[in-house]
């Protein structure tokens, strides 16, 4: 903290912005205000100057090596969850998804793309670290359904996914600017892991077609085929953090959802 004080000047003030990973800031002096974080990831220049998050403001290394970036502060608020039905929402994460310079720079970073194989073998040994898992009839028939379907999981443009897309993370500014923050997760893979997340939790089943005509596709059996494939390895993976982590109500809830996508199985016609 006094390293990030130093750096700015007395006549500022830092505090913690809270998370996980404790490594935002808030600065404030007079009437400016900044957002400070510790070794963000070089995506963030490539992410702001597209305007896809608030404007990187400057970037400063550390005499312990650690490298800050200060970001314009946000006078604004997260989406509620009937304003992530906004077409604002499908329009942003279709520019995420369709900007060549974001996955030049992703790959650059990541090198790989995370493929349908690689999510079915991460959460196969998940499954088997986790006795609960090991002996559940529900993830053993979704495993079972997921290799089957694997073969058909292929995509011929793997994009930017940001993998996190809570309305929490979508910020509205207060002259009606978008931003998806919180990068931390971002990989380069299907799409079809980020309209899942989203039309699952958030669209009214009879609104899909429509955010999807928002977003620049039509539906399809193919792209119903890949969410639902998707959101299943999300249940599984929540199930089991949830149970690693003795919040069994919520191990509960993502059990209750995999046993819905179970069952959805012979109405999409999968």
């Amino acid at each position: 903290m006094t390293a990030l004080e130093h750096i700015l000047g007395e006549d500022w003030t830092v505090v913690s912005a809270g998370g996980s990973t404790g490594t935002a800031y808030y600065a404030k002096s007079n009437q400016k205000r900044l957002f400070l974080k510790r070794n963000s990831s070089p995506f963030l220049a490539v992410l702001s100057a597209q305007g896809i998050v608030p404007k990187l403001v400057w970037t400063k290394r550390l005499e312990n090596g650690d490298v800050v970036t200060a970001q314009q502060w946000l006078d604004g608020k997260a989406l509620n969850l009937e304003e992530m039905q906004h077409p604002k929402v499908a329009r942003l994460l279709s520019k995420i998804h369709h900007s060549s310079e974001l996955l030049d720079m992703l790959l650059r970073i990541e090198k790989t793309t995370l493929t349908a194989d690689h999510h079915l073998f991460k959460v196969k040994q998940k499954v088997q670290m986790n006795s609960f898992a090991a002996c559940s009839l529900v993830i053993h028939k979704a495993v079972k359904y997921l290799e089957s379907r694997l073969p058909y999981m292929n995509i011929d443009h793997p994009v930017v996914c940001h993998c996190d897309l809570n309305h929490h993370n979508w910020m509205l500014s207060q002259s009606g600017e978008l931003y998806l923050i919180d990068w931390d997760n971002a990989r380069v893979g299907d799409p079809a892991m980020d309209i899942g997340r989203i039309l699952q939790s958030y669209i009214p089943k009879e609104d899909w077609n429509q955010w999807l005509s928002n977003y620049g596709i039509e539906n399809s059996e193919e792209l119903m085929q890949r969410m639902h494939w998707y959101l299943m390895i999300d249940e599984i993976s929540g199930y089991i953090w949830c149970v690693n982590n003795y919040k069994n109500k919520e191990a509960n809830q993502h059990l209750n959802e995999l046993i819905k996508l179970l069952e959805q199985i012979n109405n999409w016609n999968l």
